[in-house]
């Protein structure tokens, strides 16, 4: 064995990642591109943690890219409810149709081509490439960059264009050409294990011999964060209609913009007052309505904006002589209406056994 000095990065982090490395996630067992891009995906902005039933469940529904495609937006959506970020979703459904009807099922295998699939960036890209092809292509997730801002003392944001061309480089110079599916996985290990945002363990860092930002005693300090910005805070109404039978109006909401694709309860805007409510609802919908209840408010916490909801229970009656009601609309029960792809803050609003209680989400 070489003198620990001469030892290269990347030689360091495979003999960590032998000993202390994770290698019993679900998607690390039969690494085939499917399963890897799914974890990828899902692992955007969420933590493993969190990523593990969600990714079981999924892959017992869609098994096969064959499975993805051939699925409706309704199912796709329904099993990623809960995730967030459902773009996410929207784009791996367009992708997984993509490459099963415009490309003969044949997953692609170079950077290029993964990059003009919908949702995926060059760090998914290299993700899928290393880890389940053994293809040397570097990755920089949330990880990754932390790591090497930190083994660098890079002290600018990471999201600045010159200082993420910086990190690219460096990511492509340490990535070794052997063994780069176990490289790939051990440096978002060591990211998100050793050298986590709030309490990195250096002393048992295998590159802490070489480490600028522990030398400088920067490493809690860094990465540096992105400049901060006032939160603006949005106000919708939520309307709970309910008709004599207890069934609830449903809503298919837009495919684009937030919970886009789900289902969920209608909408208006905050601008209507209260007191106009009732008539703008009972046009929009071809209801009469005979009560309306203002229930508690709660917050929903989005990554640029805050959403105060403000519930609204309907009591309606659906005229005989109703001419149409918007074609996006459903009248479900309560059971077929938590079955659905909902937005999480929805579902629990709507499950909730105190309709009355307050309910706040962060």
């Amino acid at each position: 064995m070489p003198p620990s000095k001469t030892r290269s990065f990347s030689y360091r982090l495979l003999e960590w990642f032998d000993q202390h490395g994770r290698k019993d996630l679900p998607w690390q067992h039969n690494k085939t591109p499917y399963r890897v891009w799914i974890s990828e995906i899902m692992l955007q902005q969420t933590q493993v943690t969190s990523v593990i039933a969600y990714y079981l469940n999924f892959m017992s529904y869609f098994p096969s890219l064959e499975a993805l495609a051939n699925a409706s937006d309704d199912e796709v959506l329904k099993h990623w409810s809960g995730l967030g970020y459902y773009a996410r979703a929207r784009n791996l459904h367009k992708a997984a149709k993509t490459i099963q009807f415009e490309l003969a099922g044949i997953f692609p295998c170079t950077l290029d081509e993964l990059c003009a699939l919908p949702g995926i960036g060059r760090s998914t890209a290299g993700a899928i490439l290393s880890i389940s092809m053994s293809q040397r292509a570097p990755i920089l997730d949330g990880n990754v960059k932390r790591v090497l801002c930190r083994h660098q003392a890079i002290e600018t944001w990471s999201g600045e264009r010159e200082t993420e061309k910086k990190l690219w480089l460096l990511a492509d110079k340490l990535t070794p050409n052997e063994r780069v599916d176990d490289y790939t996985q051990a440096i978002m290990d060591l990211g998100a294990t050793l050298c986590s945002r709030s309490k990195p363990q250096c002393d048992d860092c295998p590159v802490q011999q070489d480490c600028l930002a522990l030398k400088k005693g920067l490493q809690r300090s860094l990465p540096a964060s992105k400049p901060k910005k006032a939160i603006p805070t949005r106000q919708v109404w939520l309307l709970y209609i309910e008709d004599k039978a207890q069934r609830i109006l449903s809503e298919k909401r837009p495919a684009t913009g937030i919970w886009g694709g789900l289902h969920s309860l209608p909408e208006e805007s905050f601008d209507i007052p209260f007191e106009e409510l009732k008539m703008t609802t009972e046009e929009r919908f071809q209801i009469t309505s005979t009560n309306y209840e203002r229930l508690t408010p709660f917050v929903h916490v989005f990554s640029h904006y805050k959403l105060q909801i403000h519930p609204v229970y309907i009591e309606a009656r659906i005229p005989e002589d109703r001419v149409s009601e918007p074609t996006s609309t459903k009248w479900l029960t309560k059971a077929e209406l938590t079955q659905l792809g909902l937005p999480a803050p929805i579902k629990k609003f709507l499950t909730k056994d105190n309709p009355q209680q307050e309910l706040t989400l962060e």
